[in-house]
């Protein structure tokens, strides 16, 4: 018997492999808030992680070490607490994954940007577990829901005076 092609897959876009939040976490909040400006302005302004501090009220610091690329770092501190991420997904204008430990918390925290007619849809989900989640899970979630909404709103006030 010959050799051959046993057969082809082809992907789409919606069949590529993603990282996602840890759907088994104790805390999971997903939100998501409309902005009228470009997708272009929205990424370069959310990616642009040195430069966090200039709009975000909750981020005292900021600084990535290397490329915006997966397995790069990113030291921050917000609510003064210092965290380490690692960047574990790119795709560009799109979505941003990243994730790492912060006080025994384990967070994974996903960011898409999708265009609409006006502007963008900017989502986030992330993802909370460990001993101080399980030790307070409804503070934490409503910690963390405070400070995503912090976030968006401070990112759509930026990106819309900015475009």
């Amino acid at each position: 018997m010959g050799g051959g092609i046993l057969g082809v897959r082809h992907f789409n876009d919606s069949q590529r492999t993603t990282v996602d939040v840890d759907r088994n976490a104790q805390v999971i909040v997903d939100l998501s808030i409309e902005i009228e400006a470009s997708q272009q302005t929205v990424w370069r302004i959310q990616t642009g992680i040195d430069k966090w501090p200039t709009w975000q009220k909750n981020v005292s610091q900021a600084r990535l070490s290397g490329p915006l690329a997966v397995g790069s770092t990113f030291q921050w501190e917000t609510h003064g607490l210092p965290i380490v991420s690692t960047i574990r997904e790119v795709d560009p204008m799109r979505r941003i994954v990243w994730g790492g430990p912060a006080q025994g918390i384990e967070g994974v925290h996903v960011w898409t940007i999708t265009p609409t007619s006006k502007g963008v849809v900017v989502h986030t989900t992330e993802s909370w577990d460990g001993p101080p989640v399980a030790a307070d899970p409804d503070g934490m979630r409503a910690a963390l829901t405070s400070s995503l909404n912090a976030w968006l709103a401070d990112l759509k006030t930026t990106a819309e005076a900015a475009n």
